[in-house]
């Protein structure tokens, strides 16, 4: 009975798919003649792909998780070989479940959200087809399958980005992914060709057995592989400076914000997690995924706090969250990554799909806001409790902070986020604030617990998958983790006394710098070639929320 169902786990992925691939290939044709049955077979089809996952789930626990290679034929060159293999273990599975579920929840909201509309059906056709591209990329475990699956996610994402042709913001938008995009398929295509020809295999599970007999000395090609790696990361995960059509490509429908933002933006991450026991041999592809995603944190976080578009803030939030998964990544804390794209995508999906119901918020009556007073005194002394508690939690559930300096930094970031969940009840001058403090106390409290034991779940289920790579522990990578660690301090300082900052002109004057996105979309935009109907805008820098209530006074 046990050899019958082995390959169960990989039957299931192997199919998840196809329903959805279908769907776009043969039911899509004339898509718009029949817009109603198109939309009732792909709801059916993620339906059908959610149940799949369930049951891959289910198997896998069951140890009916055996790979299996289903087709396969050799390529010339010293290429390896292209495979349908299917790849069953704790991280495919994983992200099976998740995009899954991100999925079927799109695809219900489409049926509403598109109903009426005159391209309803090429909109549900682009959309399976973009869903089954996707579901084949997390399921294969041949690197070439994995290749030709990232090219078809994109292109069948540019179409959905680009589905109001007649909107100039638009269709600037998919230019600017669709020739970043290109620049990031050349670049993994480079480090396949490397990987394959200096490892002398093409499936990502033998990566790691293949590189033990190096012993840590790498050929020259794998480090030009793993920078190659990095790049392609960086420039799918929208990172700075590369991030300017992430945050433009709200003009498309509302569902393909979400699925973009909610699933299809961790593309880059996957990628890197896939080829972590490469990664983690080469302390400079590590440091450049720190650095990047540092950068892109802190610039993003700062342009976020100059943003009045809802849509465009929570873009924004999306760049400096996918800059904390590299981050994590370089760090060597490779399951932290995964369960904060586990709950970045949950959260992220429901923000988007419920942004409309935001104006609705504004509009209802509210208390005139209590009396604000920042004080530096104040930010540091709540910095002080919440690291003592952040620290204090996390060893009580096994985390050897002293063993390995991420971990501290980790400490650090999380100590910061909950001064500032802590700090607004101190800040508001008004009856019970003591109560208050208390009662955010408990909460911050009861946060880091449910931090600190998602960190201990994934380890335990995905520790053996994934490698274990602590940083490195020499002067440069001291120097940048101390530059991580002040770089969250002073975000918390900024945001605290953002009143006080913009009072000064030189920081106006950077506030509305940010707020143009220091201007470097402009030259992109200029690259890729401005749709005639959009040059009007970029001639003009945005105003920021002060210059825009000057003009009108």
């Amino acid at each position: 009975m046990t050899d019958k169902f082995a390959t169960l786990a990989s039957a299931l992925m192997l199919v998840t798919p196809w329903p959805l691939l279908i769907a776009g290939l043969i039911v899509g044709i004339g898509a718009n003649r029949h817009p109603r049955l198109l939309r009732k077979v792909v709801s059916g089809s993620a339906a059908f792909a959610m149940i799949s996952a369930i049951g891959a789930a289910f198997s896998y626990a069951a140890g009916w998780s055996r790979p299996a290679t289903y087709f396969s034929f050799n390529l010339p060159d010293g290429l390896g070989t292209f495979k349908i293999h299917i790849a069953v273990n704790a991280l495919t599975i994983t992200m099976l479940l998740l995009v899954a579920f991100v999925g079927t929840i799109v695809s219900r909201y489409s049926k509403t959200y598109m109903d009426g509309d005159i391209r309803e059906g090429d909109f549900h056709r682009w959309l399976a087809l973009t869903l089954g591209s996707f579901f084949t990329l997390i399921v294969v475990g041949n690197m070439w399958a994995f290749f030709v699956s990232w090219i078809a996610t994109s292109l069948f994402l540019h179409e959905l980005l680009a589905f109001y042709r007649e909107r100039p913001g638009a269709m600037l938008a998919a230019r600017k992914k669709y020739l970043l995009h290109r620049i990031s398929d050349a670049s993994l295509l480079g480090a396949i060709v490397l990987v394959v020809r200096d490892l002398h295999t093409s499936d990502f599970s033998g990566i790691g057995p293949a590189l033990l007999p190096l012993h840590g000395i790498l050929p020259e090609g794998l480090y030009v592989a793993g920078g190659l790696i990095v790049l392609a990361a960086i420039l799918k995960s929208a990172q700075f400076p590369f991030h300017g059509w992430l945050i433009q490509v709200m003009e498309a429908p509302t569902p393909v914000s979400a699925l973009l933002h909610a699933g299809i933006i961790y593309t880059g991450a996957f990628l890197v997690l896939r080829m972590s026991p490469l990664l983690s041999l080469q302390d400079g592809a590590r440091d450049a995924l720190v650095l990047t995603g540092l950068l892109s944190i802190t610039l993003t976080s700062l342009m976020m706090v100059t943003e009045t578009n809802i849509k465009e803030s929570l873009a924004y939030s999306t760049c400096a969250q996918m800059g904390f998964m590299l981050m994590e990544c370089g760090l060597g804390l490779y399951t932290l990554a995964v369960m904060h794209i586990v709950s970045h995508s949950v959260y992220k999906a429901h923000a988007f799909l419920a942004s409309g119901s935001v104006v609705d918020h504004f509009r209802a009556p509210s208390l005139p806001p209590a009396a604000y007073r920042p004080s530096v005194f104040r930010a540091f002394s709540v910095l002080l409790v919440g690291g003592a508690m952040t620290f204090a939690i996390g060893s009580g559930f096994g985390i050897a902070f002293s063993r390995q300096p991420a971990l501290i930094v980790l400490g650090v970031i999380l100590s910061v986020a909950v001064t500032r969940l802590m700090l607004p009840a101190l800040d508001m001058q008004h009856a019970g604030t003591g109560k208050l403090f208390f009662e955010t106390t408990l909460l911050s409290a009861v946060v880091c617990t449910s931090y600190f034991g998602l960190h201990r779940v994934f380890d335990l289920f995905l520790g053996t998958l994934l490698p274990s790579a602590p940083f490195p522990e020499n002067l440069l990578q001291a120097g940048i983790l101390g530059v991580v660690s002040a770089a969250f301090l002073g975000l918390l300082l900024v945001q605290q006394f953002l009143s006080r900052i913009l009072e000064r002109p030189f920081w106006r004057a950077v506030y509305v710098h940010l707020y143009n996105g220091l201007y470097v979309d402009i030259l992109i935009a200029r690259i890729v070639g401005v749709p005639e109907s959009a040059k009007a805008r970029l001639r003009q820098p945005r105003l920021s929320r002060t210059q825009q209530r000057e003009v009108l006074s």
